[in-house]
C-alpha cells in the first residue's frame, strides 16, 4: 500500500483508492486497528453509506445485484460494514476487546471467498424467518462470491446469484449467498447453484464446511444449518434477497424501528434520515488521518486441526 494522500475535496487525511464500478474509497487511520475506517464514496466523490446509498441492483432486469466487498479471499480479518456508525463505514470486528480474525481451520485459509454484503438489505431481527423458523441477524445479507478473481476489501462488485445456504448462527437466521462476479471469465457458464457443482467439485461442501467449523478455535460449538445444510437454488435465493430489500426499505422510511442501525444516508428518496454532503464530510473528517498498517498478530497465521463431529 502506498502513502497516504489528502483526499481530493476532503479536509482529512485520507488514503484514496480509485472507483471501482462507479465507486472509491478512503481509508482512515490504519488497517489492523481498532481505529481503522473505510469510507466510500461515490463516482462524483461524494461521502455515501455503502449500506444505503449503493443500489441494491446493478441491473434489475437480469437481477444482477451490487456486492460490497468486505473481506478479500485468503484473508483473516473480521472486516465487516459497521452498521451502527454514520455512514456504514468498513471496520474491523472486535470481540472482548480484541480485533477479530477468522482462524484457518485445517484445510482453509482465511475465507475461502471474497464476502461481502449486499448493499440496501436487511436481515430484520424481529421477523421469525418462515422457511428458518430463526430471526435475522441485524445485518445486511451476506455475499461469498466464488469467482476467480482476489477482490480488494471496498471494491464494490457487480454479482449474478446463484443460491444460498441457511446458516443459523448463535440462534439468528444467517443466510450466505453464493454468488458470482459477472466480470469472472467463467460467469455465464453460472446460473444455479448446481453449475457451481459441475464446475468447482468440493466447493459448497467446503463452505460448508467452513461455516461449521470457523468458531470452533475460539470455543464455540459447530454452526447450524437450517435445511440440514443443503443449499437452495437461484430462485429461492432470490425471493430471500427481495424479502431482505423490503426490510430495509421499513428500516431506512422509519417503518421499523432498528434500534442502534445508523440510517444516515444521502440518496433515499423518502427517508428521514437524509443528511447533507457537508454533514457526511464531517463525519469522515473526524475520523483520525490514515496511517500505515499495524502488522498482523503472528497468531492468526496457526493452523488449527481437528477432527469433524
Amino acid at each position: 500500500r502506498g502513502a497516504c494522500a489528502v483526499s481530493p475535496g476532503g479536509g482529512g487525511l485520507g488514503r484514496v483508492r480509485g472507483a471501482m464500478s462507479g465507486y472509491g474509497v478512503e481509508e482512515r487511520s490504519g488497517p489492523h486497528s481498532p481505529e481503522y475506517r473505510l469510507f466510500f464514496r461515490d463516482a462524483a466523490g461524494r461521502y455515501i453509506s455503502p449500506f444505503h446509498d449503493i443500489p441494491i441492483y446493478a441491473d434489475a432486469g437480469k437481477n444482477v445485484f451490487n456486492m460490497v466487498v468486505e473481506v478479500p479471499r485468503w484473508t483473516n480479518a473480521k472486516m465487516e460494514i459497521s452498521t451502527k456508525e454514520p455512514l456504514n463505514p468498513i471496520k474491523q470486528d472486535v470481540k472482548k476487546g480484541k480485533l477479530r480474525f477468522v482462524a484457518n481451520v485445517f484445510p482453509h485459509k482465511g475465507y475461502i471467498w471474497n464476502y461481502g454484503a449486499i448493499p440496501q438489505t436487511w436481515e430484520d431481527p424481529g421477523h421469525k424467518d418462515e422457511n428458518t423458523g430463526c430471526c435475522g441477524d441485524n445485518d445486511p445479507i451476506d455475499v461469498c462470491e466464488i469467482g476467480s478473481k482476489v477482490c480488494s476489501r471496498g471494491e464494490v462488485i457487480k454479482v449474478k446469484v446463484l443460491g444460498t445456504l441457511a446458516l443459523i448462527d448463535e440462534g439468528e437466521t444467517d443466510w450466505k449467498v453464493i454468488a458470482i462476479n459477472v466480470e469472472d471469465p467463467e460467469a455465464d457458464s453460472y446460473n444455479d447453484i448446481e453449475d457451481v457443482r459441475r464446475m468447482k467439485p468440493g466447493y459448497l461442501e467446503a463452505t460448508v464446511d467452513w461455516f461449521r467449523r470457523y468458531k470452533v478455535p475460539d470455543g464455540k460449538p459447530e454452526n447450524q444449518f437450517a435445511f440440514n445444510g443443503e443449499f437452495k437454488g437461484k430462485d429461492f435465493a432470490l425471493d430471500v434477497i427481495k424479502g431482505t430489500h423490503e426490510h430495509w426499505k421499513a428500516l431506512i422510511t422509519k417503518k421499523t424501528d432498528g434500534g442502534e442501525i445508523n440510517c444516515t444516508n444521502l440518496t433515499v428518496s423518502g427517508s428521514p434520515f437524509c443528511c447533507s454532503q457537508d454533514c457526511a464530510k464531517a463525519t469522515v473528517d473526524a475520523a483520525p488521518p490514515c496511517t500505515a498498517a499495524n502488522p498482523i498478530p503472528p497468531e492468526v497465521d496457526k493452523w488449527f486441526y481437528y477432527q469433524k463431529n
